[in-house]
C-alpha cells in the first residue's frame, strides 16, 4: 500500500521492451535506502516490485496488463517519474489509501495558473470518473490530490507550488497522458450496494436499509 506522498523524482534509464511485456529500469537514491528485492516501489503511481537493484538504480518487471491499461508504455529513456515506496507499518499516512493500480489513463485538457496555485484539468474515461468526486481524493501520477470540481468528462486538482516542484505534475502540459487511480473506498461500497452472483448473507446492506437509518 501507498500513500500518494511522492518521494523523489526518479530518471528512466533504460527500456527493454518484449514482445508484450518490459523490464524498466530506474536511477533512484532515497527509494533505495532498505530497499531489497521483491520490495514494491510505485513508478508514477504504478506499484512495481524490484527484481534487482544496485548502483543507484532499480530494475522491475512491467506486465502486459499494466502496458495495456496505463501510461507507461509511453515512457522512453531519461524521462522522470515519481517515485513512492510502500508504506511502512510504522509510518505516517500522509495521503490516502493508494493500492498502486491504475484504473485507466486521463488527458490533461487545461493547465492554468491562479495566483501561486496551478489548475490541471484532466479529461477522463466514463469509467473512472464515475468513482471521482469533489472535495474526494483521486491519484494522478502516483499523487493523492483533493478533487477541486467535477465535470463532465473530467475533473479538476489545483496544486500547491510545493506539489509541483517535488513531482513531475509541475512538467506536465496539455495533451499530456497521466496515470489515474481513484479511491479504493468507493469501489468496495458500489461492490457492497451492488453484489455481484453467488449466495448472499442475510444482513447484506442494502440502499433501503441505508435510507432506513438516515444515511
Amino acid at each position: 500500500m501507498f500513500t500518494g506522498i511522492i518521494e523523489e523524482i526518479g530518471a528512466v534509464e533504460r527500456v527493454q521492451r518484449g514482445a508484450h511485456s518490459a523490464v524498466l529500469t530506474v536511477r533512484a537514491e532515497m527509494v533505495l535506502e532498505g530497499t531489497r528485492i521483491g520490495d514494491s516501489i510505485a513508478v508514477n503511481g504504478i506499484c512495481l516490485t524490484v527484481t534487482s537493484l544496485g548502483g543507484g538504480r532499480f530494475s522491475a518487471d512491467v506486465m502486459h496488463e499494466t502496458l495495456n491499461r496505463s501510461a507507461l508504455a509511453g515512457l522512453s529513456v531519461g524521462a522522470r517519474v515519481n517515485l513512492e515506496r510502500a508504506m511502512p507499518a510504522n509510518g505516517r499516512f500522509g495521503g490516502h489509501i493508494v493500492a498502486g493500480h491504475v484504473d485507466g489513463v486521463g488527458k490533461i485538457t487545461r493547465v492554468r495558473r491562479d495566483d501561486t496555485a496551478v489548475w490541471y484539468t484532466v479529461e477522463a474515461p466514463p469509467e473512472v470518473l464515475r468513482y471521482v468526486v469533489e472535495k474526494g481524493s483521486i491519484t494522478i501520477d502516483g499523487i493523492s490530490l483533493t478533487v477541486a470540481a467535477v465535470a463532465e468528462g473530467g475533473f479538476s486538482v489545483s496544486i500547491i507550488p510545493h506539489t509541483a516542484a517535488q513531482t513531475v505534475l509541475g512538467e506536465r502540459r496539455e495533451g499530456d497522458l497521466v496515470n489515474l487511480e481513484t479511491d479504493i473506498i468507493g469501489k468496495y461500497v458500489e461492490k457492497l450496494l451492488s453484489p455481484g452472483p453467488g449466495p448472499k448473507a442475510g444482513g447484506a446492506i442494502t440502499r433501503e436499509f441505508l435510507t432506513r437509518y438516515g444515511f
